[in-house]
């Protein structure tokens, strides 16, 4: 067994490799076909996969588990149309290549919204990527910096979806607008 979880890890197949042992005993026992078994791991494999996936694209997100749809208190704010926002949590816009912006006064609910689609975005396997505005001034002023400015910009644009934090509350540095909107235009 072990030279074959050797050559399952070679290939790269790490979710056989976890359950290969326990599927190998349930296949024995229940008298599965070869190709039931095959089934079996390979669908152990799928569901590894796509756990991975997901956990790789919300790290790096940075988006707050917490903050979620199911967790906002769409009584606090009776003004706010949760179906409208529920049709935005559905992320067609993104396909769409449409604009969200949420406006309001502080305390509104505005970044759980914004992280709570995000949320849902990455559920439906897009790279989705959150940055507070002065994380973004940062992280471009450092990369103009030490050079990296294209692979920074490329981060940016390569994500299915940019959540930006709380962009009308602070102004932008002069020597950032021109790499802020090409941020936007580009994604």
């Amino acid at each position: 067994m072990e030279k074959l979880k050797s050559k399952l890890r070679s290939l790269k197949l790490a979710g056989i490799v976890k359950s290969v042992d326990s599927r190998n005993k349930y296949a024995l026992e229940n008298k599965a076909s070869y190709l039931e078994f095959l089934e079996l791991l390979l669908e152990d494999e799928y569901v590894n996969r796509k756990a991975n996936s997901f956990n790789k694209r919300f790290y790096q997100s940075k988006l707050n588990t917490q903050k979620t749809i199911d967790n906002f208190d769409f009584n606090y704010q009776a003004e706010l149309d949760k179906r409208l926002v529920l049709d935005i949590a559905s992320c067609r816009f993104i396909n769409e290549k449409k604009n969200i912006v949420l406006m309001g006064k502080p305390g509104v609910g505005k970044t759980h919204l914004a992280n709570a689609i995000g949320i849902e975005a990455i559920k439906q396997g897009y790279k989705v990527l959150f940055l507070h505005i002065n994380d973004l001034i940062e992280k471009l002023n450092q990369a103009k910096a030490d050079g990296s400015i294209a692979q920074v910009m490329n981060a940016f644009v390569n994500a299915d979806l940019l959540i930006l934090d709380e962009l009308g509350f602070k102004k932008l540095p002069s020597e950032f607008i021109d790499g802020f909107f090409e941020v936007i235009s580009r994604s």
